[in-house]
């Protein structure tokens, strides 16, 4: 019988959001695998946990995780770890999941604390529809590219950054965004916790006086539909029927419906726009 993997959400800060479901399955799996072994001891003291642990993070996840997959086909059950939060989410885990599904092993995630969901739902921001973006990327043609999409993405934004990188990543998104609205979430969980609805200028201003500390959390307001509308319609018109209806079939869209988006675009029926390309 082929094992199961097990992905164990842990504590982003208070011990106390551990659930009882992961605990029991730390405790019953064959194996713990951690991002930080030396990190995830603490949280195995803490609860009484003495499960073998073995080391599975980013410098070693395709190696390893071919490893671990040939335990779990062997029977074993292992639970993995990451240093804080949903395994998967932003770190190595996605890699080992990948694997184990290709190779028909099973997977389960237990669900628990999460960065992401905690400081989108304090934040006071749109949560209907977001875009999770994780920490922004290293390379800086990566960066720019994903900087220019946030410059127009309409769904509330949530960003990862640590306290020696947030002012230089605050200045690179109030010269790309503008001076948006965020939510600054720090140590969240943490008896320190803070939750402070500023501006993006708002945040420059404070960081510059004030030594950044702890994990942060950016909750970005998304761009305003109607203003990116108004700025459409400044460029259509400056568009022929026929230029406005190339703009669409250049990007794969077939004929008729490119006539129905420009028709809506400029407000007519889609008949007005079929009489005016054949006259």
């Amino acid at each position: 019988m082929t094992g199961t993997l097990y992905l164990c959400a842990t504590p982003i800060g208070n011990l106390e959001d551990i659930t009882l479901r992961v605990l029991r399955i730390l405790k019953e799996a064959d194996l713990v695998a951690a991002e930080d072994t030396r990190n995830s001891i603490r949280l195995f003291n803490h609860f009484g946990i003495q499960t073998p642990l073995t080391s599975y993070h980013e410098y070693n996840k395709i190696e390893k995780a071919h490893q671990l997959a040939a335990k779990l086909k062997e029977g074993k059950n292992i639970a993995l770890i990451t240093d804080a939060g949903t395994p998967g989410i932003s770190d190595p885990g996605e890699e080992l999941v990948r694997i184990c599904l290709d190779e028909g092993i099973p997977v389960t995630s237990l669900p628990g604390a999460s960065a992401c969901i905690t400081a989108l739902t304090m934040s006071g921001r749109p949560t209907r529809r977001f875009a999770f973006e994780a920490f922004l990327p290293r390379d800086k043609k990566e960066r720019a590219a994903v900087l220019e999409e946030m410059k127009r993405e309409t769904r509330t934004m949530v960003l990862y950054e640590a306290p020696h990188h947030l002012v230089k990543t605050a200045e690179e998104l109030y010269q790309v965004l503008g001076d948006r609205e965020l939510t600054v979430c720090r140590e969240l969980t943490k008896k320190y916790e803070e939750n402070v609805r500023t501006t993006l200028q708002g945040l420059l201003s404070y960081y510059k006086e004030h030594e950044p500390r702890g994990e942060y959390v950016l909750v970005i307001c998304g761009r305003d539909p109607e203003e990116i509308k108004k700025e459409q319609q400044k460029s259509w018109e400056t568009l022929s029927i026929e230029e406005h209806m190339a703009l669409y079939e250049q990007q794969g869209v077939g004929h008729k419906e490119a006539m129905k988006l420009v028709a809506a675009d400029r407000g007519v029926s889609r008949r007005d726009i079929y009489q005016q390309l054949h006259v």
